[in-house]
């Protein structure tokens, strides 16, 4: 066998075994959960509940859950790869101050839920917390699904099946699929990956008004992907860019107002 060859072999076993090692680990990749429950008083919501809904498949996920004021909304959040509930209590907050409803469901493996994080998981539990909702005597109309980064593809599958008042999606991509073949070139990941996340692929299904926030500085997931998603989703829809924005400051740019002032201006309520 020629030295050419040889090093030819050599260089397609590496790149076979990172691949297996890549798709192997995947989901180590993707999910950066912090498993640690903390209750909602103790990262300073005083008005905040956390309750535990039941999985058909015997999981225990962690809801942090707040009654809207009378006339108000209620956000049902699916929040981003990393970190937990806690890490979101300022922006729980706010919403909060508004007299926003709120129910915010921990992936499995996140804040205290058990379980592993995959999508599929995290559909069925998204659609678990949309009918608990439901259930609990919330009108589908006032619900508004916020979707943040990695949560954004939960909220889109959501509202693809289910009714709702309107849809927020913070930071999103049009892929999961797209992020990774951006980050790892080299590597077949469109036929790799198990946890896809198209929401370009079910966006067109959303019939509810859809609001898209986005960073320009947004280095983890770029604006670009925003802007395709919101040239795929239906009328009515807005698109919102931050010039100064990154992946998870929106916030400290107007974002909750933005979202104040379109949920009002659908509610046909002056802000």
């Amino acid at each position: 066998m020629s030295l050419p060859l040889k090093i030819a072999l050599a260089a397609l076993a590496i790149y076979a075994g990172v691949g297996l090692a890549a798709w192997l680990g995947q989901r180590r990749l993707m999910y950066f959960p912090n498993p640690s429950q903390i209750a909602p008083g103790a990262a300073g919501l005083s008005d905040v509940e956390e309750k535990v809904l039941r999985t058909p498949d015997g999981h225990r996920l962690v809801v942090w859950r707040a009654q809207a004021q009378p006339g108000q909304p209620t956000i049902l959040y699916f929040h981003g790869n990393g970190g937990g509930l806690a890490n979101r209590a300022g922006r729980f907050g706010r919403y909060r101050e508004l007299g926003f409803g709120l129910f915010a469901l921990s992936y499995r493996g996140y804040s205290g839920s058990t379980g592993s994080p995959s999508e599929a998981a995290n559909l069925k539990d998204a659609a678990l917390a949309y009918d608990t909702l439901v259930a609990e005597g919330v009108d589908p109309g006032d619900i508004f699904i916020y979707g943040e980064s990695l949560g954004s593809g939960v909220a889109v599958a959501t509202a693809a099946r289910k009714r709702a008042g309107g849809v927020i999606l913070d930071a999103p991509y049009t892929s999961v699929v797209d992020i990774a073949a951006r980050r790892y070139p080299i590597l077949p990941v469109r036929t790799l990956l198990i946890d896809r996340y198209e929401s370009d692929k079910r966006i067109r299904q959303v019939k509810a008004p859809v609001l898209i926030l986005h960073g320009e500085k947004d280095r983890v997931i770029p604006a670009e992907m925003g802007r395709a998603l919101y040239a795929l989703a239906n009328e009515p829809k807005k698109l919102v860019l931050y010039p100064e924005g990154h992946h998870i400051d929106l916030d400290d740019f107007g974002a909750v107002k933005e979202v104040r002032r379109w949920i009002g201006a659908l509610r046909g309520v002056r802000r």
